[in-house]
C-alpha cells in the first residue's frame, strides 16, 4: 500500500494500514503539494522604508509587512472603489501554460504520493483581498449586489482553474479561507449560508465532476458551519487549532469528512509539555481517525513566525506514528 493509496483509503474510510501524514524527514510524508506558476510573474518583496516591505500580487493588491519572515497582509486592494468593478481584470490563472510544472510533478510522482494542487482561495478569500478585509465585511451587508457580481466572476475563474488542475493529474485541490476568529465565525452563519455557500457547492461539484477531491484550510472557530461544508462537498478540513473546536466536537463528524491537523499550535505545542503533546496526538488519531480512516497527521511548518520549538513537534510526530501504526494494532 503506497502513500497515495493510504491517503485515498483515509478519505474514503476504507481502512488505511497506517496513519496518513505530512511530516518532514526523517518521518513520513504521504502528500506531494504543488501549484500553478503564472508565466512572467515573480513577486519580490521591496524595501519601502527602514522596517516596511511591500509587493504587488498577481491580482494587483499591495501587500505589506513590518518584518522579513511573515506572509504580510493586504494594505491596499486593487478594487479600492466599487467604481472599478467593471474594468477589473482578473489574472489568467487557468491558462494551461501555468500548469506545465504541475503536470511534470504528477508525471514524476507516478502515482506514488497523493498530489494536492493549491488554489489561492475560494471566492471570499480573494474578494476580501481585492477590497481589503475591513471594507469587504461591510460590503457583505451594504453592497450585496456588487458583492454577488464579484464573487461570481471569481467563482467562474476558480472553476476553470480546478479543471486545469484536474487535466494536469492532481488528486485534490486545496484552498485557504480563514473564516473564523478565536470566538466564532466572522459573519452570522445565516449570512454565510445565503451569500457564500452556493459558491462552495458549485466549486465542489466542478471538482468532483473532474475526479478531484476538495481540501479546505481555515483558521479560527468555524464549528458552526462544519455541517454546511460537509453538505457543500468539502472532503477534508485542515485545522491548525483543533482544540479551538474541541476534539470531541470534531469527532462527531467521523465518517462524514476527513480532518488534517497538527497538535494544536497555540495551546498544546506551545506548552512544551511532552505528556500533553503526546496525549493530544493520541486523541487526534483515535477520535478523528483510527483504522477506518478519517484523519491525517499534520505538521506546522512556519515555526519561526509563531516561535515554535521544533523539538515539540518531534514529540508529536513520534506519537502520531506510534498510535497511527494500525497494522500492528490489528
Amino acid at each position: 500500500m503506497n502513500s497515495r493509496e493510504i491517503v485515498l483509503r483515509t478519505l474514503k474510510y476504507s481502512g488505511p494500514e497506517r496513519l496518513a501524514a505530512s511530516f518532514p524527514e526523517p518521518y513520513w510524508n504521504d502528500l506531494l503539494q504543488t501549484s500553478y506558476k503564472l508565466t512572467g510573474y515573480d513577486p519580490v518583496w521591496q524595501d519601502v522604508g527602514p522596517e516596511r516591505q511591500e509587493y504587488i500580487d498577481e491580482w494587483g493588491n499591495t501587500w505589506a509587512r513590518l518584518d522579513r519572515s511573515s506572509k504580510g497582509e493586504v494594505s491596499k486592494g486593487v478594487l479600492s472603489s466599487w467604481d472599478r468593478l467593471d474594468s477589473l481584470v482578473l489574472p489568467d490563472l487557468a491558462n494551461p501554460r501555468n500548469f506545465q510544472g504541475v503536470a511534470e510533478a504528477c508525471n514524476e510522482n507516478a502515482g506514488q504520493r497523493f498530489v494536492i494542487g493549491h488554489l489561492p482561495g475560494f471566492p471570499f478569500n480573494l474578494a476580501r483581498k481585492l477590497r481589503r478585509l475591513d471594507l469587504f465585511l461591510m460590503d457583505i451587508l451594504l453592497e450585496r449586489e456588487r458583492v454577488s457580481a464579484l464573487l461570481q466572476r471569481i467563482q467562474d475563474l476558480l472553476a476553470q482553474t480546478i479543471i486545469s488542475y484536474a487535466a494536469s493529474g492532481v488528486d485534490a485541490v486545496m484552498f485557504p479561507e480563514d473564516w473564523g476568529t478565536q470566538l466564532g465565525l466572522m459573519i452570522r452563519p445565516a449570512v454565510w449560508r445565503e451569500v457564500f455557500k452556493p459558491g462552495f457547492v458549485a466549486l465542489c461539484q466542478t471538482a468532483h465532476a473532474h475526479g478531484v477531491y476538495v481540501f479546505m484550510h481555515s483558521c479560527g472557530k468555524i464549528t458552526d458551519i462544519i455541517p454546511d461544508l460537509i453538505e457543500a462537498g468539502i472532503d477534508l478540513l485542515q485545522f491548525d487549532q483543533p482544540q479551538l473546536h474541541g476534539i470531541d466536537t470534531l469527532s462527531r463528524f467521523h465518517g462524514q469528512i476527513t480532518f488534517w491537523c497538527p497538535v494544536d499550535i497555540q495551546k498544546t505545542l506551545q506548552s512544551g509539555d511532552p505528556a500533553a503533546i503526546e496525549q493530544e496526538a493520541r486523541d487526534l488519531v483515535t477520535k478523528l481517525g483510527g483504522p477506518e480512516g478519517g484523519f491525517i497527521g499534520g505538521y506546522y511548518s512556519d515555526i519561526v513566525s509563531i516561535g515554535l520549538d521544533p523539538s515539540w513537534q518531534d514529540i508529536a510526530c513520534r506519537a502520531f506514528m506510534r498510535y497511527g501504526n494500525y497494522s500492528q494494532q490489528a
